[in-house]
């Protein structure tokens, strides 16, 4: 139907998620009919990012730099890691703006299905760093998703830690802030009962 550039066009943003085939030929007509300038932006901005946004050497998360800002900078304590699953984890802990520590970006879960083990994560690293004389890491906070591959990946990190000599915590899952018990899921109750705080 298409011109086979349209179609490929389409078909690329396709890779993205929540987008169907509706959503992805909408954005390419709006693209190329209705904003070409931006459409031109955005290429050039995806192909930049391609090229030049990596891995920090230290956390894991994605910066065009060798070091992050948040590993290079000295205001942060040091003493305190946070270990998420994916870079997205890392923007939404810091806009939440009460944690001011270091982090580690696992890129994933533990998933022997999928053939995702340990090395896959970097987990050889974040051992380095916890036992390395020149961290001083004293508190390991674990905030992977409360899936199934979540909470093994944090059984795993833990005992890791442990053997290192850091105090590990997990951070709580529960009922949200402005919502109604009946509205919330058995398995989220139950989470919520199991990790009560003393008032």
């Amino acid at each position: 139907m298409f011109s086979p550039l349209i179609e490929d066009l389409i078909r690329a943003l396709r890779c993205l998620p929540g987008v169907g085939p509706k959503s992805a030929q909408r954005m390419a007509m709006y693209l190329l009919e209705k904003d070409r300038d931006a459409a031109g932006l955005l290429a050039s901005s995806l192909q930049q990012a391609v090229e030049k946004v990596g891995r920090c050497s230290k956390c894991r998360t994605l910066t065009e730099q060798p070091v992050c800002s948040l590993c290079d900078n000295s205001r942060r304590d040091h003493a305190l890691m946070c270990v998420v699953e994916t870079p997205a984890d890392v923007l939404a802990i810091e806009q939440a703006g009460n944690y001011h520590g270091l982090y580690f970006v696992l890129h994933g879960h533990l998933s022997p299905i999928d053939g995702i083990g340990p090395a896959d994560l970097g987990l050889d690293l974040l051992n380095e760093r916890l036992g390395s004389e020149g961290e001083s890491i004293s508190e390991l906070i674990i905030a992977t998703n409360p899936t199934v591959e979540g909470e093994a990946t944090a059984q795993f990190i833990a005992e890791r830690a442990r053997a290192k000599g850091v105090a590990v915590s997990r951070i709580a899952h529960g009922v949200p802030i402005g919502g109604e018990l009946e509205y919330i899921d058995g398995g989220t109750l139950a989470h919520a009962f199991n990790s009560r705080t003393v008032l």
